[in-house]
């Protein structure tokens, strides 16, 4: 079955074109002008992406984009924000929110096919069907499922594929560049992307229990996953 892409823009005629283009690749479309309109055809239609600009009418694209993750039922639904402004805060901000990628206005219509078919790929799960263990950790691949000690711990799809790919290198260290090329599909690119996710993620594995999962922020470096039973200070 074809995904359903749900494209909210105030200019109707790029949200059209990009319906259009989209429609050619095999995707069903929707459209939304505006925030309030946008909300609810995610509520209602449950869209397999949300393609949202951020300057909207009626309601921005920050609360639009705070609003469904906020809800149990639409949470789990990526979204690739569109901005066409310059500042990195707008962009930090609407990843604090929950959004998965960003991609800046005016941009070449193969980029935001590339990052779509990477959004999409990731969210149906195409895991090779392995679980991994270690520790008091556990991955299931297959249904992107992350539990520690024994208690399910709600992420992203983006923040699974990040937990995945350092409980892979536990006590390793993987650089922000490889993250970007194997999760955004990008060899280069905006490293704070990669930060806001890394912050997002290392609250939610904070239990309070020890041995404790750090999600350690190496300067210069990257990150490294690994257990401690007493934490010293990590750089955020």
């Amino acid at each position: 079955m074809a995904e359903k892409i749900l494209i909210v823009d105030d200019e109707e005629s790029l949200a059209d074109f990009v319906a259009r283009a989209l429609r050619q690749h095999g995707y069903k479309t929707i459209c939304a002008y505006d925030g309030d309109s946008a909300l609810n055809m995610i509520g209602e239609e449950l869209p397999d992406l949300v393609i949202l600009d951020l300057m909207l009418p009626m309601m921005d694209g920050w609360e639009v984009c705070r609003r469904s993750k906020a809800d149990l039922a639409t949470r789990n639904i990526p979204i690739i924000m569109l901005t066409a402004r310059s500042s990195s805060e707008d962009v930090v901000q609407g990843l604090d929110l929950g959004a998965d990628d960003y991609i800046r206005k005016p941009f070449p219509l193969e980029e935001l096919l590339a990052r779509v078919r990477v959004m999409l790929r990731r969210t149906h799960g195409d895991g090779d069907g392995k679980v991994l263990i270690d520790g008091d950790l556990t991955l299931d691949v297959s249904v992107r499922e992350a539990r520690l000690r024994g208690t399910s711990v709600e992420l992203s799809p983006t923040e699974f594929d990040i937990l995945e790919i350092l409980t892979r290198r536990m006590g390793h260290t993987v650089s922000r560049e490889e993250l970007l090329k194997k999760i955004w599909g990008m060899g280069g690119g905006d490293t704070r992307t990669v930060d806001v996710h890394i912050s997002r993620l290392r609250k939610k594995i904070d239990d309070g229990a020890t041995p404790m999962l750090v999600a350690h922020t190496l300067r210069g470096r990257g990150y490294r996953l690994a257990w401690e039973e007493y934490p010293g200070c990590m750089e955020n």
